[in-house]
């Protein structure tokens, strides 16, 4: 009897309590009619360009500025009808102009919270708020709002996805962190000069317009096939030393916080209990230098870099902090038998290694470029075995483990009958894991809220 008032008076509190984005964020809403003129003016380029010249100088200005108004009407009108509001269960976004929109989101489902500051963002003093949500592919968003405030909100989110009251979570503000490593610019750079794909991909994008300028005698075709090749030259070299800039890793009640780049900012959290999958990269010239880079698989979030560049020995530091208990150092690799593998894969097959501990099965492959993924008996969701009729005939399989990430790490080349016990052994070593696991919560430490 009292259900339905009690959650009308709570939609009705929520209502009061909506809040508007920052009133710069129209700005930013124009951009979208905007780019579509742009794009319908490009494609129908000359027709738009006989148009133009057949206007008189007034009807140009007079239609300059019915372009700004509608652009402007729209960008207002969007930034007008979106609200967001936190209420005791929920974060509320309603947002749509002709189509309305809400987003219910649970705040015991949140498992990060993300505030980014692009570079015109940051000169105007306002940040994007990113949440991951379990059970999510895409993140909501907030954007845009005051620095101060998307830092505050982000804090409070968090505050009550650990289980904190209402009226306790606005008082807590962002909970104290301890700085773990970070990477200065030099490092980083040099990681970059190291790595065999960059100068790589630097001299296939110098040479690839001219070897079809040359073929094609077209320079408008080697102009077409440059832009992409710049394009996948900018990300794998500047793009991403931009972007990993002034990478910090710090630890905190809510999880790891990520701080990183040059022209836009982002902190990004790694939340606990979500990590499924810690993968060690190891590229062949940073070997002498005893350098690596550690990626992650994280259930719900796109979050993939841990450690852009750092000594194993702190890297191993790091990954100790989202992997509680597990000691990399202490993983033997055993290789694959030689007398099936190297007729399978020839000369490659010396990469590939297993390594199974209390904790985790580990998995190695590459000899170039070394990769180990690591999984928690734990994130196990299925293991598989798989064996072509190349691989029966020399006696060898591939055993694959799926994480909740939609991940799959392949221990590849193992023995026949090593392959048969290890499918068993790894079923069990799940199933006992995640019985025995407990569930962790920000800024507690222990199980969910409700539970024992």
């Amino acid at each position: 009897m009292t259900a339905e008032p009690a959650a009308a008076s709570a939609d009705l509190a929520a209502a009061s309590a909506e809040r508007r984005l920052h009133f710069l964020t129209p700005l930013r809403r124009a951009w979208v009619p905007i780019a579509a003129t742009i794009g319908v003016a490009a494609q129908q380029g000359e027709n738009v360009a006989e148009w133009v010249t057949g206007l008189s100088t007034l009807l140009r200005a007079l239609a300059l500025a019915a372009l700004v108004l509608v652009f402007g009407a729209y960008g207002f009108l969007s930034w007008w009808f979106t609200h967001y509001a936190v209420t005791d269960a929920e974060l509320r976004i309603r947002s749509g102009l002709l189509f309305r929109r809400t987003a219910h989101i649970r705040l015991d489902r949140i498992q990060a919270v993300d505030v980014t500051r692009p570079l015109l963002a940051r000169l105007a003093g306002v940040a994007k708020l990113r949440l991951d949500v379990i059970g999510t592919e895409d993140k909501d968003e907030l954007a845009f709002l005051g620095e101060d405030e998307a830092v505050a909100l982000r804090a409070e989110l968090l505050a009550r996805a650990a289980g904190f009251a209402p009226a306790e979570a606005v008082t807590l503000g962002e909970a104290p962190e301890r700085q773990l490593l970070r990477v200065g610019p030099r490092d980083l750079a040099m990681s970059l000069v190291l790595t065999l794909w960059a100068p790589a991909a630097v001299a296939g994008g110098l040479a690839a317009p001219f070897a079809v300028w040359w073929f094609s005698s077209s320079p408008w075709v080697a102009a077409f096939t440059l832009l992409p090749v710049l394009g996948a030259v900018w990300k794998g070299t500047a793009g991403r030393f931009l972007a990993e800039y002034d990478w910090t890793v710090a630890e905190s009640p809510d999880g790891l916080r990520l701080d990183h780049g040059l022209l836009d900012r982002a902190h990004e959290t790694v939340p606990p209990g979500r990590v499924q999958t810690v993968r060690i990269v190891e590229p062949l010239l940073w070997r002498r230098r005893g350098w690596v880079r550690v990626e992650l698989a994280v259930a719900g979030s796109k979050n993939d870099v841990l450690v852009p560049v750092a000594t194993r020995a702190a890297a191993h530091a790091v990954v100790a902090r989202v992997l509680p208990g597990v000691d990399l150092t202490g993983l033997a690799f055993v290789p694959s038998p030689r007398s099936g593998s190297r007729w399978v894969v020839p000369v490659w097959w010396k990469g590939y290694g297993l390594a199974v501990s209390e904790d985790v099965f580990a998995a190695r492959r590459g000899r170039l470029c070394r990769r180990t993924e690591i999984v928690p008996h734990a994130k196990v969701q299925s293991v598989r075995r798989s064996q072509g009729p190349w691989e029966r005939a020399r006696g060898v399989a591939d055993v694959h483990v799926d994480t909740g990430a939609n991940a799959t790490v392949t221990a590849r080349l193992r023995g026949t009958a090593e392959a048969a016990e290890l499918l068993d052994a790894q079923a069990a070593r799940s199933r006992t894991s995640r019985a025995a696991a407990r569930p962790d919560r920000w800024m507690t430490g222990g199980p969910a809220a409700g539970q024992a």
